[in-house]
């Protein structure tokens, strides 16, 4: 394991929602040293596959991308992703593979037939008050990796929640696709072992790169570049360009980019506590711990 050899940084702040084109995803890039973060592409609305043509085509080699997203849905705290159901997949891949295959209709890497599967939907909170009968009530399940997000005072929210501005679950879902599509091209770790050279992807989760930047995490979110220069300062890096406002969708993943450089030689964010019982399976979030 040898993290220093990264020499590009890559953060995106992906989205699930339907449409083609989306102004919530952002794909940011830092590169070794302190300068500046820089948007991909500055200005122009992603679509879903266009990333990962992206991922595939043109990233940098022995690059760190991080993924804002979820990689998989709980599996430990009831022995499955979707227990009672005979098709529930033994691990992530296959829970990639599933979802990618339920959805492989639907337009722009959607994943609404997942969510509107018969025997799935039974797990998922959806809208319109309608409750999958094992989401478990409350905030529903959560990772393990999740529970450890929790206890550094972030406010994580369940992967099988597909309802309010803050849930994860429809990002989480179109993202397995992405990841089912990278297999074999691209490694997932901690799915894939973390490889001695080359690119890599990891799971992020951009409250915890500003809560490293000194922002508490219920203002985890910068609107402005005058924030985002101020949490940007704090992890060594010289701030953006620009001024004036800003998309927090942007600014997320600049911080998140900067972050990641600043964050990957450290050891212990690779040897989280409780990673080996759900590496396969769940996964997990860099920097959780």
């Amino acid at each position: 394991m040898n993290p220093p050899r990264f020499r590009h940084f890559v953060a995106i702040d992906w989205s699930g929602a339907a449409g083609e084109r989306h102004k919530g995803i952002a794909v940011a890039m830092a590169h070794a040293g302190d300068e500046a973060p820089a948007l991909v592409r500055p200005g122009h609305r992603w679509s879903r596959p266009e990333v990962l043509h992206w991922l595939l085509h043109d990233l940098p080699d022995n690059t760190l991308v991080g993924l804002d997203l979820g990689m998989a849905l709980p599996f430990a705290d009831r022995g499955g992703f979707f227990p009672g159901w005979s098709e529930s997949p033994p691990d992530a891949r296959s829970l990639w593979a599933l979802v990618d295959g339920i959805c492989e209709a639907d337009p722009h890497l959607g994943a609404s037939s997942l969510v509107d599967h018969p025997e799935a939907a039974q797990h998922f909170r959806r809208h319109g008050g309608r409750e999958g009968m094992h989401f478990g009530g409350g905030r529903g399940r959560f990772r393990l990796t999740e529970r450890a997000q929790e206890a550094m005072g972030c406010r994580p929210y369940s992967n099988f929640n597909l309802v309010g501005a803050a849930q994860v679950g429809k990002s989480s879902l179109t993202g397995m696709r992405l990841l089912h599509r990278l297999a074999g091209r691209l490694p997932v770790w901690p799915v894939d072992p973390l490889p001695t050279q080359g690119s890599v992807v990891v799971e992020i989760y951009t409250t915890i790169a500003a809560m490293a930047a000194g922002r508490p995490p219920g203002r985890s979110k910068m609107r402005s570049h005058a924030d985002l220069a101020e949490a940007l300062a704090a992890l060594g890096s010289a701030p953006a360009v620009g001024s004036g406002p800003i998309d927090d969708h942007a600014s997320d993943a600049l911080l998140t980019a900067a972050w990641l450089r600043r964050s990957a030689h450290d050891q212990a964010l690779w040897r989280p506590e409780g990673l080996a019982t759900v590496a396969q399976t769940e996964g997990w979030t860099f920097g959780a711990r």
